[in-house]
């Protein structure tokens, strides 16, 4: 079996298109851009596209003007941002590449949105993801050569879809800095100045924040000054930077309005209570558990996360209808019914066991109707886990009403507003005439300076209005 192994291994070795050498590769560029698309569609599906027209049609240009000179110009490639407020990017096998909605609003120019967009490029021309993949079948079959280093999806990225674990791929310090390369070289071969990569380099060292996705620091280790090695990869060139593009002043008009932060209309968190202004509903979650806001589902995790609680909405005509589809599901037990309103909406409810090879897990299941919708709170654990969480997942199942709070139903988003000044300032200068709803350092590190910075006349300058 290993003379048979070790045969088939020789004979999937191809060339790499980045470095010319042959190397494993147990995944054809056929598949390898079906696993892309299936993964691209989970993205669309689970975090969703920003809805700016213009905005991703932008982005898709200066990807492509880039993709289709590199070394796979072949492949379908796609650049779109996706509606999440971290600061990230990542590329898919196959071509497919997103950036966040997040990202865009710390970047400054046209060169330093291209410098992220090469640097994912190059994962994709280099084969990173099939390397890692390839490496993977080879540890599954146990011919020594180790596991590929690849985080294990939790519950939360369960529930997101299984389509999104080729997301969570994590690069070793060899393909990053390849990519680094590469993506410097891409940038400067389309004419835009490196230099900007540095800032945006710098930016991302400052930076932390929260969203759907990880950071750009938890997909993209950095265990070296990468900013240095910029500046002396821009030191080092050979071509005149004054005639390389910035684009500073487009690139701002492309983001002015973007959504800054997470947006409240798509529901947020106070606490422990969960509102969602556009549905028109809150609900408590228990104290202390570990809350999640994704596009399909809002999940809580106890604190030993071996209980859940869900809340989606499901298809259905009635809870009745949709109690029954749920139970209708193979080994779910019915233990218990209950038909009474929650809180003045119609509503079922009911206790169930299921037998798995794991174990026994208990649960409670809701179906609420309210506003057009059919709304399923899902709360489960193993048998000691729902025994001990029963109450308080009863109580929060039970605590799901409409919203009434004119606050939080007129709850408007923060965005990004550009400001042309009308004449030198310091960035604190700047922040008193024309105040943000985020503190000065935040308004400074988003246009790429420091508080104590001055301000030249005639400058596009950010600042972020409106919010909760």
């Amino acid at each position: 079996m290993v003379l048979v192994a070790g045969a088939t291994l020789l004979g999937a070795c191809a060339v790499n298109p980045v470095t010319g050498k042959r190397e494993l590769s147990l995944i054809s560029e056929s598949q390898e851009i079906q696993m892309g698309k299936e993964g691209a569609q989970s993205v669309v599906n689970t975090i969703g596209l920003y809805p700016d027209s213009s905005l991703q049609a932008y982005v898709d240009r200066l990807g492509q003007s880039m993709a289709s000179a590199s070394e796979r110009p072949q492949l379908p490639w796609s650049f779109a941002v996706v509606n999440d407020a971290t600061v990230n990017a990542f590329a898919l096998p196959g071509g497919s590449i997103f950036v966040t909605r997040g990202i865009l609003t710390y970047f400054n120019s046209e060169a330093e949105l291209m410098s992220v967009l090469g640097h994912e490029i190059g994962h994709v021309t280099a084969k990173h993801s099939v390397s890692q993949i390839s490496k993977a079948q080879i540890a599954q079959l146990g011919l020594g050569v180790g596991m590929v280093l690849t985080p294990n999806l939790d519950v939360v990225h369960q529930v997101a879809g299984s389509g999104l674990q080729v997301l969570f791929l994590k690069f070793g310090r060899d393909d990053e800095a390849q990519s680094d390369e590469l993506g410097f070289r891409y940038m400067v071969e389309a004419g835009y100045d490196p230099r900007e990569a540095t800032d945006m380099f710098e930016m991302l060292g400052r930076l932390s924040g929260g969203g759907r996705l990880p950071e750009w620091q938890s997909t993209h280790p950095d265990p070296d000054n990468r900013a240095a090695k910029s500046a002396e990869r821009a030191a080092a060139m050979t071509v005149d930077p004054s005639t390389l593009r910035v684009g500073r002043d487009d690139y701002l008009r492309h983001i002015d309005g973007v959504v800054f932060g997470a947006n409240p209309r798509e529901g947020y968190f106070d606490g422990d209570r969960f509102h969602h202004p556009d549905l028109r509903f809150r609900m408590s979650f228990p104290a202390g558990w570990k809350l999640h806001n994704l596009s399909q589902a809002v999940i809580g995790l106890s604190s030993t996360e071996d209980a859940v609680l869900q809340l989606r909405i499901v298809q259905a005509a009635t809870p009745r209808v949709a109690a029954d589809s749920f139970f209708a599901q193979a080994g779910v037990r019915q233990e218990s019914l209950s038909s009474l309103p929650i809180n003045g909406l119609s509503a079922d409810t009911r206790y169930f066991t299921i037998s798995t090879q794991r174990g026994v897990i208990n649960g409670l299941v809701a179906h609420v109707a309210h506003d057009g919708n059919i709304y399923q709170l899902l709360g489960y654990g193993g048998v000691a886990a729902f025994s001990r969480e029963r109450t308080a997942l009863s109580d929060a199942i039970e605590s799901f009403e409409p919203e009434t709070d004119a606050t939080v139903l007129d709850v408007e988003p923060a965005r990004i507003e550009l400001v042309r000044l009308p004449r030198r300032m310091t960035m604190t200068e700047f922040h008193r005439r024309y105040p943000s709803s985020i503190s000065v350092e935040q308004v400074a590190l988003i246009n790429g300076v420091e508080t104590v910075d001055t301000l030249a006349s005639g400058l596009l300058v950010k600042r972020v209005t409106g919010g909760p």
